[in-house]
C-alpha cells in the first residue's frame, strides 16, 4: 500500500489513509487525502480524530462543502450544539445547526479578536467548532491565530502550577454576548477528557475572575496568565484561502480571529460541537 503522505497516486475516497501534515511543534496540522462532500470511512474518521487530539486544530483546503457535508463532518464527533449567547455578531441561516459568519463594508464589529475559547461560560462548554470560509479578503488578511494550551500549562513554574491548581474562576458570558447570557465556574487548571493532558482553562473573552482570592490577586493572575497563553511559542497563525476549513478543539485550544482586513469581505459557516462533560480539575 502506498504511504499516504509521499504518493503521488490519483486521490481514491475510498482509501482509508489521511494525511496528516503538522503546521507548528505545538499545535496545528493540516489534512489532506480527504473528500469532505463524501461520507468518510470508519478508518479515515478513525485517523481525523486522533488527528484531532493530537494536534487541536486541524485544517483542510480546498473544500466546497454544503450545510449537509459540513453538519456530517460534526457528528463523527458529538451532537451539534446551539450558540449560547443572547447577542451574537453571528448570525442564524435557513439551517438552525449552521451559523453565518460574514463581515464587510458594513459590519461595526468583527467576531473573535480577543483571545478566547468559544463560549466557555456554559456548564458544559462546546467541544469543538468548525468555520468553513468560502471568501477571503482578496490581499490576504482576516487570519486566525490558534495557540495550545498544554503547551502554556507545561511552560508555567512548578510553583505557579501548585498555586493555580485547586483554583476555580468564573467565566461569564454576558462580557461578550450580553445580560442573560450563561456564567459558569470552571477549574483554572483541568486535564483534557481525552488526551489526559494538563492544560490552562481561562481566557481574556470570558474570566471575569477567579475565585476565593482577592480582587486584586485575581487581577493581576488573570493578567499574567492571559499574557502567558498568548505567547507566540506556543502559536500558529493559519492563513486563510478560499474554502478552507479550521476545525479546533475547544477544550484546549485558544484563538483570536485577527481583524486586519475592513472593509474587505470575509464569510463563511459555523458549526458548533457540543460539550458533554464539564471541565474537570487537574
Amino acid at each position: 500500500m502506498p504511504d499516504a503522505l509521499n504518493s503521488d497516486t490519483t486521490f481514491d475516497p475510498t482509501y482509508n489513509q489521511i494525511s496528516v501534515a503538522p503546521c507548528s511543534p505545538y499545535i496545528g496540522a493540516e489534512i489532506g487525502r480527504i473528500d469532505l462532500t463524501r461520507p468518510l470511512s470508519d478508518g479515515q474518521v478513525t485517523e481525523l480524530r486522533r488527528a484531532f487530539i493530537d494536534y487541536l486544530v486541524v485544517f483542510f483546503r480546498d473544500q466546497e462543502i454544503s450545510f449537509e457535508d459540513h453538519v456530517r463532518l460534526a457528528e463523527y464527533f458529538g451532537p451539534i450544539g446551539a450558540h449560547v449567547g443572547v447577542k451574537t455578531i453571528s448570525n442564524p441561516t435557513e439551517d438552525p445547526r449552521v451559523r453565518l459568519f460574514h463581515y464587510d463594508e458594513t459590519t461595526p464589529k468583527i467576531s473573535g479578536d480577543i483571545w478566547h475559547t468559544d463560549q466557555s461560560c456554559a456548564e458544559f462548554p462546546p467541544l469543538g467548532s468548525i468555520l468553513y470560509n468560502h471568501t477571503i479578503p482578496p490581499n490576504g488578511g482576516g487570519d486566525t491565530i490558534f495557540a495550545s494550551m498544554y503547551a502554556a500549562y507545561d511552560a508555567l513554574s512548578d510553583r505557579m502550577k501548585t498555586y493555580l491548581d485547586g483554583l476555580t474562576a468564573l467565566h461569564d458570558g454576558a462580557r461578550i454576548f450580553g445580560p442573560g447570557t450563561p456564567a459558569a465556574s470552571h477549574p483554572v487548571i483541568v486535564r483534557h477528557p481525552e488526551s489526559g493532558k494538563k492544560l490552562i482553562y481561562v481566557n481574556d473573552a470570558f474570566t471575569a475572575k477567579i475565585n476565593d482570592v482577592p480582587p486584586e490577586e485575581s487581577d493581576a493572575i488573570l493578567r499574567f496568565l492571559y499574557a502567558h497563553c498568548a505567547r507566540p511559542e506556543w502559536s500558529f497563525r493559519f492563513r486563510w484561502r478560499p474554502h478552507s476549513i479550521a476545525f479546533w478543539d475547544n477544550r484546549c485550544a485558544h484563538h483570536y480571529a485577527v481583524p486586519d482586513y475592513w472593509p474587505a469581505v470575509r464569510s463563511g459557516y459555523r458549526v458548533q460541537i457540543d460539550g458533554v462533560v464539564a471541565p474537570v480539575a487537574g
